[in-house]
């Protein structure tokens, strides 16, 4: 007989807000908050389910702003977002992209709709994540990664009713094209009705699913609707998920627990208040950089 690894719990996100003028939000997971510490590496988790933008001339979106001590990383469904950085960065993801800005040591940057989706108009579809990082790597060289759909590593299983997009670590040999500082395994995966993959994550890797489309059935046992977010407890046992509507899509995210102090603050996280002090001190020293870019 099988051994499921359980859930913990279930829930949903946030109310709606706007981040911005550009992005609807639903939060699931905030810096400083219970399901932070419970998620490590991963601090915030903002949902932008599907949504229609009227055409614009003026781009929506959200100007130039700080980060430091961790990543941002953006993965697009539908649509179309922009980004650009003070460290020369730039770059365009649409469905099946990903963006993965490491802030690390501090940088500015900004991100909107494209410029032909925002004249256009049309449906968002999105998720930001941002991931922590360990104490060594806080004050590293900020980079950025461009990471495309075509470049994904894919897994298509179970007669082709199953398809997984891994953009971080590794599922069944199988690698992601990010550049990690710990182990995060992140990976996106489509079903088709009846459709069924048995995942093996770490039991020490802090794990759970949210459901972006249509309905799955886990461990074989309960139903979970667009929206759901799930949490595994950190024990032994597969992860069993069949799709049970015609179209179904969820979003995996594993990682290895960063085990250090946590502080927090607006767009900073660091390990003590008094490197969020530093951190906000160099801002306003002009230490990050231009906002002109």
């Amino acid at each position: 007989m099988k051994k499921f690894r359980t859930i913990e719990k279930a829930f949903k996100g946030s109310g709606f807000h706007m981040v911005g003028d550009g992005f609807r939000v639903s939060q699931y997971i905030s810096p400083g908050r219970e399901t932070a510490e419970r998620l490590s590496p991963f601090l915030l988790l903002d949902y932008h389910a599907p949504h229609y933008y009227e055409p614009s001339a003026v781009r929506r979106g959200v100007g130039a702003h700080p980060h430091r001590g961790f990543e941002t990383v953006t993965l697009a469904y539908e649509g179309k977002v922009e980004h650009h950085d003070n460290k020369g960065n730039h770059g365009v993801i649409g469905p099946g992209d990903v963006q993965w800005m490491t802030a690390a040591s501090g940088v500015m940057h900004k991100e909107y709709h494209e410029e032909e989706f925002s004249k256009n108009g049309g449906v968002l579809h999105m998720v930001q994540l941002w991931v922590n990082l360990p104490k060594d790597q806080k004050m590293s060289e900020p980079k950025y990664q461009t990471l495309l759909k075509e470049n994904m590593g894919t897994l298509n299983l179970d007669d082709d009713k199953v398809e997984l997009s891994i953009v971080s670590g590794e599922v069944n040999g199988v690698k992601g094209p990010a550049s990690t500082f710990t182990d995060v395994n992140l990976y996106n995966i489509k079903l088709k009705n009846v459709g069924k993959i048995t995942l093996n994550e770490p039991s020490d890797f802090n794990t759970a699913i949210l459901v972006l489309r249509g309905k799955v059935k886990i461990n074989d046992e309960k139903n979970y609707v667009e929206d759901d977010f799930i949490l595994f407890d950190n024990v032994e046992g597969e992860i069993s998920v069949e799709g049970i509507s015609e179209d179904s899509l969820i979003l995996v995210l594993s990682g290895k627990p960063i085990k250090e102090n946590v502080v927090s603050y607006g767009p900073f996280v660091m390990n003590t208040v008094d490197e969020i002090y530093e951190a906000y001190n160099d801002f306003e020293n002009g230490k990050f950089g231009t906002m002109n870019f």
